[in-house]
Order: structure tokens, then sequence, then C-alpha cells
């Protein structure tokens, strides 16, 4: 009779630099074709993912985006439309070391055909500044730009509330504002207390793609984001499976999967990643907790005039009225700065005190 001994190996993990050329493979080659946006949005997400954290990328891993960035001129004509994922992309590859200097010319191509200009959304201008600055080119003067960003991220009763659009709009105006982490943002106190709000809300929800842009913005902003924040994320994405699939939907968690990468590396940890596998791969979180957000909500709306907005008064109600994982993720949540003052507005019990 023989003793049969299973071991559970975990899985091989490799540096980021490691996982680069499978990475840029996949979403160059084999998830998307190149005329649907969403090829766009996705390569210019791991390519600005790899060129902010100063990724060391070989000319060899950078072949099979080296035609795409040949086509950028005739792109940008026949799609003005997404001349910022196109400006996005050739920028870094151009600064990762790919060969080539057309983008300096097609920067001032958009500048002078005023394309920032059809942009209704101030993020958008924003983000059109940043990447034409990146070749030294000035966009159309607009002198209100920064004011009216800096006043939306300093209304910090927006984000003690679930909103998920204005959440990410907060973020990526300090990825810009900071030239994603280049400088000093200069946020001022409320504006930071705007990101500690969306990030209790975002930890709350178990929300792991917006809690890992939280803290990286916050980093940008020279914060140490909470330690609890930022562990979730790294043992989410250690969890992550990225499988070869043919077949599979490729509305996955690809997204949160590249962010998550980013938030670990801006750490200063490498050490997150499964093996990417050659060809179409589908990145899959493996079963995450239930947000706490919808049945704490619940049980404060179900108190109507019985609400008060101090924690201290309410917490024994709300934790022994939901179910003992969300309370679990409540009474962890109550680590984060600035959870009380959240919880006043976050309450709707009247005039929140600051």
């Amino acid at each position: 009779m023989s003793n049969i001994i299973s071991l559970n190996v975990p899985p091989r993990r490799l540096r980021l630099a490691e996982r680069t050329p499978a990475l840029i493979g996949c979403f160059a080659k084999h998830r998307r074709i190149r005329d649907d946006v969403f090829w766009l949005k996705e390569n210019a997400e791991l390519l600005n993912i790899l060129e902010c954290t100063g990724q060391r990328v070989t000319p060899d891993a950078l072949v099979p985006l080296a035609g795409f960035y040949q086509s950028l001129p005739e792109r940008l004509t026949f799609f003005p439309q997404y001349y910022r994922f196109l400006l996005s992309i050739g920028l870094d590859l151009e600064d990762l070391g790919l060969p080539g200097e057309q983008m300096q010319h097609l920067c001032e191509t958009v500048a002078r055909q005023g394309l920032a200009d059809a942009e209704l959304s101030d993020l958008q201008r924003a983000e059109a500044r940043r990447l034409l600055a990146r070749r030294g080119v000035r966009a159309a003067a607009d002198a209100g730009l920064d004011d009216r960003l800096r006043a939306f991220t300093e209304r910090s009763a927006t984000f003690a509330l679930p909103n998920k659009k204005a959440a990410y709009e907060l973020t990526h105006i300090v990825f810009y504002l900071s030239e994603y982490g280049r400088r000093d943002p200069q946020l001022s106190q409320s504006a930071i207390c705007s990101l500690e709000y969306a990030g209790i809300l975002a930890y709350l929800d178990q929300n792991m793609d917006l809690l890992a842009e939280i803290c990286v913005a916050l980093r940008q902003a020279r914060q140490k984001p909470c330690e609890l924040w930022e562990n979730a994320v790294r043992d989410h994405l250690q969890d992550y499976r990225v499988e070869h699939d043919a077949d599979a939907s490729l509305s996955d968690g690809y997204h949160e999967y590249l962010v998550s990468l980013w938030a670990v590396a801006v750490m200063g940890h490498d050490d997150s990643g499964a093996v990417v596998p050659q060809g179409r791969a589908v990145f899959a979180p493996r079963a995450a907790a239930d947000s706490a957000l919808r049945p704490m909500s619940a049980v404060l709306m179900s108190l109507a005039d019985a609400r008060q907005p101090h924690w201290h008064n309410m917490r024994d109600a709300v934790l022994e009225a939901i179910p003992p994982e969300a309370a679990a993720i409540i009474a962890a949540a109550e680590s984060a700065p600035r959870f009380e003052p959240f919880f006043e507005t976050f309450a709707r019990a009247g005039t929140p005190t600051r």
C-alpha cells in the first residue's frame, strides 16, 4: 500500500516586466480586432500603465504594435474622434522604446485642427492637454480649466454618496493634474477628503477596480492610502485567474486586473502577477466578498426618521440588521480615515457638521 501526498502548489508568480511581452501580445493580437474602439481602449490602458510605472520593455515585446504605430497618421485622418486613444498609444509606444518620432507632428496636427474643441467634458479637455504637453504642444487656451477641475474635487459631499461616475472622474482628475505621478498635484485638504470618502465607499462595495484607482490617486497626491485598502487590492490581485480561453466572453475583469497591477506597482510591490498565457487570455477574479454597501443603505433607509448622522449611535442597529459577511466589511472599514464624518453625509439624516 502506498501513501500519496497531494501538495497544493501555489501558482507561479512573475514580475510585471516578465509578463509584459505576453500582456502586449494578448491585447494587441488576440482579444479584439484593431478597428474595434475597445481594442483602442484596452491597448491604451495597458501601455499607459507600463509607461507611467517606468517598465523596461524590450523592443521585441513592442513588435506586435509596430504596424499600428506606422498607421497612426492615416488613422488620425480617418478617425479624428478617437484622437485621444491614438495619441495615447503612439506616445506611450515611443516613450517605451519603439523606434519612431512621428508623435511630435501628430500632436501638432491635433492642436492645429482644434480637435479638443469638440470635447464637452472638462475631464477630456484635461486629458487632451496632458497628451499634447508630452511633446511640448499647447492645447487651446482654457484659463478656467484647472479651477473647474479643482472645484469638482473639493465638494467632498459628492463622494460620500454612491456615484461611481463621479468617483472615477475624481481619480482621473488627479492623474492629469499630477501628470501620472510626475509632479505634486497640490490638492487641497477638501480634495484629499473627497478621495478618502470615495475610498470608503469603494471598500464597502468591495469594488477593487475603483479602490485600486483611489489608492494610486492618493499616492500621486503624496498621501499614504489606508493600509486596509492597499492590502485588499493586493490580496485580490493575487487571486486573479488569467487563463487561455479562445471562446470566453471578453466582458471580463481585464480593467480591474490592470489597475490593480498599477496600484501594486505604485506600492512598491511586484510579486502579485500570475503567468499570462500565450494567445487569447481572459482575466477573472476569484470569488469576491459581497458588497456591504447595499445592505447598509437598505437598513438606513428603512430607519427613516430614526436615522442619526453619528456612527457611534447607529453602529449597533446597522451591524445587527445585516448579514455577518457585510457586518465584517463595515467593521473593517471603520479603520479608514474620516469614517465618522463620512457617515454624517452618507446617513442622510440631516445637515452634516463638516
